[in-house]
């Protein structure tokens, strides 16, 4: 498996929390995958009950900022077709118009 253990999340939680309180209150959030949506809501300190990882949702956060969840892009993920190119792409073109308004 590729995946960060629970301690390597929770070490690098609070450079995230940094970056995230650094970032644009209108910045967009992409998170890829369940790791990224849960450790983007702890960096935030938002509960993990009120926004469930699904995705393409979009979810708006009080302070402007808005979280975007995504299938990680994983080799597995991509071959399996539970992320197609077309729903990656969706992804993006989605965050892109969310942007410009």
């Amino acid at each position: 498996q590729n995946k960060p253990i629970g301690e390597e999340v929770n070490n690098c939680n609070r450079y995230l929390a940094d970056e995230l309180n650094n970032i644009s209150k209108k910045a967009v959030v992409l998170c890829l995958g369940q790791i990224a949506h849960r450790s983007t809501l702890k960096a935030l300190t938002l509960r993990q009950s009120k926004y469930p990882f699904k995705h393409g949702k979009f979810y708006n956060l009080d302070d402007g900022r808005v979280i975007v969840d995504s299938y990680h892009c994983s080799r597995y993920n991509t071959q399996t077709k539970r992320l197609t190119e077309a729903m990656f792409s969706d992804i993006f073109m989605k965050i892109t118009k969310q942007l410009n308004n």
